[in-house]
């Protein structure tokens, strides 16, 4: 099977998990269920992995930005995270750009785990 860039934005849509910003430790938090964060974590920084990997760009355009898939590669939970080859693939291919696409922002379903991450 081959790996292309929908397979690729397909795996970063698969990812599970909350991230939320801890704004009295500046990092970046890691739940698997959204009602488990702190109250140093707001609300409207609480968002799904699979849209935490994404950043807007101009004209509705999005990236999948492998400094974000770094963090959560880096926290070595990859199972729990449901982080595929596509996306291992992807992170190794540094000599290719971050990809960009049109995408609508999704919602995921409530995850009941309370482990937790921190992301630096």
């Amino acid at each position: 099977m081959s790996i292309t860039s929908a397979s690729i934005c397909e795996a970063a849509d698969q990812l599970q998990g909350f991230v939320g910003f801890n704004a009295r430790t500046a990092q970046h938090i890691l739940r698997f269920s959204k009602d488990s964060f702190g109250l140093d974590v707001p609300q409207d920084s609480i968002t799904p992995s699979c849209e935490f990997v994404w950043c807007a760009g101009p004209d509705q355009l999005m990236t999948l930005k492998r400094e974000r898939l770094q963090l959560l590669l880096d926290l070595h939970i990859d199972e729990r995270l449901n982080i595929g080859e596509p996306l291992r693939l992807y992170m190794h291919r540094q000599d290719l750009p971050e990809i960009t696409a049109e995408r609508l922002l999704r919602h995921a379903g409530g995850q009941t785990s309370a482990e937790s991450a921190t992301l630096r």
